[in-house]
């Protein structure tokens, strides 16, 4: 009689037999080892989980060498995604369930994030292993190898479906025989050989920009070739260079693009105004920033039964790029427009985003309005959608509003004395809509922004503070309630959107929110399943600390990124049920899909005709997303460059900041009033040794007790300016200032 014992034994001998790569193997190795085949093999039949150990009792494998090698290969099969890792110790076969397409963001350090197409999923973290052969920006198909149970997800890739990166902009390193060129953005850590026949008119030293004509490989280094020299300019025009370079964004349009913009002439045509209510005589009036150029919306508030009428009128961009146009292939191309300190990428031609759609004052312009009742609580009641042409009667400032209402400024209520009334009612209007916001726990971030000022040659004039005011909440108020209006409407009629969509916090970032709050001595314990309403008691706790604009930036970093798709899942953070963007499509491609949807249910036509499924929508929502994110992280990059250029002026000078973080190598500091980040290197702390304590987010002196903590407040001084890394380094100054500025540049001797 034959038992399971005998079994397992005859397993054990014979795994050779068993093995369909056996032969090629031994003729690789002195000792082969089961192959990759057998192994997939075996823990199919095995039903669960096995560890290295296991599978080697279980193919009779004794020798520590090959139990070592053995090991080795499953290793090499999770980093490859042929298995997944359940356990420390433990691994089965990966499923196709776990793999993903999307897009991945590389990090300085070498490892990458990689964001899932599929909305709403989160990011997974590729290491520095499955980063090779991978530039940032590429498009992936990953699979999923591991998963803490908490959101915390691990990949391997599976495939490189598309290259991210065409150019980049770097410095040429002639050496001879071979030259190289060194990447100015650091998400590019491997340097682009360049063959002599491919080097242009560059010298030693040029910062140029060199095409990609071989893409980096697991194996080979990339190769490309300069297509131009970059002329050394100021520090403005060089930032938005490089950003424009790694990002690829596009920045000039094609002519085709130009001819159909200009087409429609500069003034609204007679024969446009067919069909449209007309709103000329209404006082509705622009409230933007000092700086804006193209203007979306218009606003008009009266009195009403019960509450009040809100008009928000928006440039009728769909009336003038029509689908599948040369405007609209571009515009999709774009998916936003793209905003420096100094200058703007549009979505749309000048002709169209600064002229015939912008909503100037004294011009007939043509608008797709959201007509709302909304009640004394703050909840609209009812609410229309019409094509209308408008005439606004003011371009306002948010500075002006906030004095007229506010500061209750005598010249400009005299200046604009007929518009008062409808102001103050959007005031009191704005009151209802804050309160109802409130009530349904939305978030509610105000911490100001930093603006970068650019003097007339390009450099960086100063660093600026800008708070917001009601003026500010009062339009954003307004914007939101016709998003919501927007959203309502097309899910009525049953036409196939895109949704402003929020997801609620992963349970990682939560847990480590949570930790790093404690560490700041804030005792909070969240819910399993967290609610804005947690997240706004913590906003309270904090009203009047000094570290409270870093305690709101931890507050917004646990939450997801919002995205695009057609799928409803409602927005967290306004605490929304249903949410999408319609108040700016001179400047955003969801909000030009969102007015056609709403075009298409005025003409009365069937959900089935409009021009786009629920499937195209699930592309365009992901499309969108992904240029959103390439517009946001060039923003950033351009940032950066300015304030570290900035900075390299104050290298000596002593200033206050925060610690924010807290590392094994050091601890991070972000100045007062300034929004910039360095790092005090451990190597800095002198006076005693210190030992970093993870659990209590501090570096902390074994003989003083001496502690650097998160949120702390301390003095340093700029000890250097690394330009490339966009990094800059502290020392500890001697002396505390309670001064948030710099003071005048101190030099040191021998300088």
């Amino acid at each position: 009689m034959t038992t399971k014992k005998d079994n397992t034994r005859a397993r054990r001998a014979s795994w050779q037999e068993r093995d369909p790569q056996y032969k090629s193997e031994s003729r690789r190795y002195d000792e082969p080892i089961p192959s990759r085949a057998l192994i997939v093999a075996e823990l199919g039949a095995a039903g669960e989980p096995l560890g290295s150990r296991q599978l080697a009792k279980r193919f009779g494998l004794r020798k520590v060498a090959l139990v070592r090698a053995l090991d080795s290969r499953l290793n090499a099969m999770h980093r490859d995604g042929a298995l997944t890792r359940t356990g420390r110790e433990r691994f089965t076969i990966a499923s196709d369930r776990g793999e993903l397409v999307g897009t991945v963001s590389a990090h300085r350090d070498g490892y990458g994030w990689f964001t899932p197409e599929e909305g709403g999923a989160p990011d997974v973290h590729l290491d520095q292993a499955q980063m090779t052969g991978v530039m940032h920006g590429d498009r992936l198909r990953i699979r999923v190898t591991a998963d803490d149970g908490r959101g915390r997800r691990s990949g391997a890739v599976l495939e490189v479906l598309g290259r991210g990166t065409r150019e980049l902009a770097g410095r040429f390193e002639d050496s001879g025989d071979i030259a190289y060129v060194t990447p100015e953005n650091p998400r590019f850590r491997q340097r682009v050989m360049v063959p002599a026949s491919a080097r242009g008119q560059a010298r030693h030293g040029d910062l140029v920009v060199v095409e990609l004509t071989e893409s980096r490989t697991r194996y080979a280094t990339p190769v490309g070739k300069v297509t131009r020299v970059v002329e050394t300019r100021n520090a403005a025009d060089l930032a938005a260079e490089l950003a424009i370079v790694a990002h690829g964004l596009p920045h000039t349009f094609p002519p085709a693009c130009e001819r159909e913009a200009q087409a429609w002439g500069e003034r609204v045509r007679p024969e446009d105004l067919a069909g449209r209510e007309d709103l000329r005589e209404l006082p509705l009036v622009t409230i933007d920033g000092e700086d804006a150029r193209d203007f979306d919306d218009a606003v008009y508030c009266e009195p009403a039964r019960r509450g009040w009428r809100l008009v928000v009128a928006i440039a009728d961009v769909s009336h003038y790029v029509a689908t599948d146009g040369a405007l609209d292939t571009e515009a999709r191309v774009r998916g936003t427009s793209v905003y420096f300190p100094d200058r703007v990428l549009p979505m749309l031609p000048e002709a169209l985003s600064n002229e015939l759609c912008s909503l100037k004052p004294q011009v007939d312009r043509l608008s797709m309005v959201c007509d709302m009742h909304v009640e004394h609580q703050g909840e609209v009641g009812r609410a229309r959608f019409y094509p209308a042409v408008i005439r606004s009667q003011a371009r306002l400032t948010y500075t002006k509003v906030a004095a007229i209402l506010l500061a209750k400024d005598s010249a400009l209520r005299a200046e604009h004395a007929s518009l008062v009334p409808h102001l103050e009612s959007l005031h009191e209007l704005y009151l209802a809509l804050r309160g109802a916001r409130e009530k349904r726990g939305a978030l509610d971030f105000d911490a100001p922004e930093i603006k970068i000022r650019i003097d007339p040659q390009g450099s960086v004039a100063a660093l600026e503070v800008h708070a917001r005011n009601d003026a500010h909440r009062l339009i954003e108020e307004c914007m939101i309630a016709a998003n919501i209006e927007a959203a309502r409407f097309l899910r009525k009629h049953r036409v196939p959107t895109l949704y402003r969509v929020h997801g609620t916090p992963e349970e990682r970032k939560v847990s480590e929110l949570q930790r790093m709050l404690r560490a700041l001595g804030i005792g909070v314990h969240f819910p399993a399943k967290i609610g804005t309403r947690e997240l706004r008691q913590v906003s309270a706790l904090i009203t009047g600390r000094p570290d409270a604009a870093f305690i709101e930036s931890l507050l917004i970093r646990s939450l997801p990124q919002a995205v695009y798709q057609p799928t409803n899942i409602g927005h967290f953070g306004l605490g929304l049920t249903e949410y999408a963007h319609f108040t700016s499509p001179i400047r955003r491609y969801p909000d030009l899909l969102v007015h056609r949807g709403i075009r298409h249910a005025l003409s009365s036509a069937p959900p089935a005709r409009f021009a786009y499924s629920a499937g195209a929508m699930e592309q365009l929502g992901a499309e969108c997303s992904a240029r959103e994110r390439r517009a946001d992280e060039a923003a950033r990059e351009v940032l950066a460059y300015l304030k570290c250029d900035y900075m390299r002026a104050h290298v000596g000078d002593e200033f206050e900041g925060v610690i924010t973080g807290v590392v094994e190598f050091g601890f991070f500091v972000q100045l007062a009033n300034l929004q910039v980040d360095g790092l005090v290197h451990a190597s800095e702390l002198h006076g005693d040794r210190f030992d970093f304590d993870a659990g209590r987010c501090a570096w902390i002196g074994r003989r003083t007790h001496r502690t650097y903590r998160l949120g702390m407040r301390v003095a340093v001084r700029l000890k250097r300016v690394e330009m490339r890394e966009r990094q800059l380094d502290f020392e500890l100054a001697t002396e505390p200032r309670t001064s948030g500025m710099a003071r005048p540049r101190t030099r040191r001797r021998g300088r």
